[in-house]
């Protein structure tokens, strides 16, 4: 177990996130003006972080199709790149935050109820630890190397995401209802993951979202414990995100005016989202989650077609 007192890992995280966020202040270039106008976003930032972080889907699931829609209503012109981009800027205060709780639980948690099981660390950081080992380098030479069509892969993406919420949402429901969580990662759900990684960095690069839906989704299924499903891919989306946006900073494709607006926000959400993910419960939460799932695509796919 930790030596860390409860709580410290959180507030040292949070301590480098202000300091980032001071860096960014002092360093980006912004108008001030289009921030007044702008001034509904810390809201989106506090509810997509809730989202993402209870569910360890990744705040794209919220913050992509958000953009879109006001792009498309003509409230703020952000185009795909600077959705991604503006994206993963925000997940990286939104999720970091996420992952910084989910951490400090693994480390102090209380004895589970009947039917659940408590996590290992080395279960948890070895979910993290093999998915990054291939889902980093698939993004990385996504966002340098590949061009796709993003509108055909989106489609794809959403519909498999639709089969996965639904499927989420029913094993909820019948064979994981009365059947005891598993409390050790078996061989066969890390291959799984292993060869979900690269597809999931892929995603990740074109649209922000990927590789952390596609990690809690698959673990919610196989019914295991709420956090090591939902923390591992909040470390996960965590360490994307972070990297992922470095390639954007350089390419000027952050509009650092909802970042700034958006980054404090969703680090607030970030650390509210494991009490609500808590006080939910396993059953409500995958349900909540498989709805959320299965809405978004469809809305996306909705917004895309038309």
């Amino acid at each position: 177990m930790s030596t860390l007192p409860k709580g410290r890992l959180v507030w040292i995280g949070g301590g480098i996130l202000l300091l980032a966020f001071g860096a960014l202040l002092f360093l980006a270039l912004y108008d001030t003006r289009l921030i007044s106008r702008l001034w509904f976003l810390p809201g989106i930032g506090v509810i997509g972080a809730i989202i993402a972080n209870t569910s360890g889907t990744g705040g794209g699931v919220v913050f992509v199709p958000v953009f879109n829609a006001l792009r498309e209503w003509q409230v703020m012109d952000l185009q795909p790149l600077q959705v991604v981009g503006v994206s993963m800027c925000i997940q990286s205060f939104g999720m970091t935050m996420g992952a910084l709780r989910w951490t400090d639980r693994l480390y102090h948690q209380p004895q589970p109820d009947p039917l659940h099981a408590q996590v290992r660390p080395r279960d948890f950081f070895t979910v993290a630890g093999a998915v990054l080992a291939l889902s980093l380098p698939a993004m990385l030479a996504t966002q340098r190397l590949t061009a796709f069509d993003q509108h055909a892969v989106l489609m794809g993406y959403k519909t498999f995401s639709i089969l996965l919420g639904i499927a989420l949402i029913a094993s909820t429901w019948t064979v994981n209802l009365e059947r005891a969580e598993k409390s050790r990662l078996e061989r066969l759900d890390l291959a799984v993951l292993l060869m979900l990684a690269i597809p999931g960095g892929m995603l990740t690069a074109l649209f922000s979202v990927g590789i952390g839906e596609l990690v809690a989704l698959y673990l919610f299924i196989r019914h295991y414990p709420v956090l090591l499903c939902t923390g591992a891919a909040c470390l996960i989306s965590s360490v994307s995100v972070i990297v992922g946006a470095l390639w954007h900073v350089e390419a000027g494709t952050i509009q650092w005016e909802v970042v700034l607006l958006a980054g404090p926000a969703a680090a607030l959400g970030g650390f509210l989202a494991r009490p609500i993910a808590l006080w939910l419960g396993a059953r409500r939460l995958k349900t909540l989650d498989g709805s959320w799932i299965v809405l978004s695509a469809l809305y996306l796919l909705w917004l895309n077609w038309s």
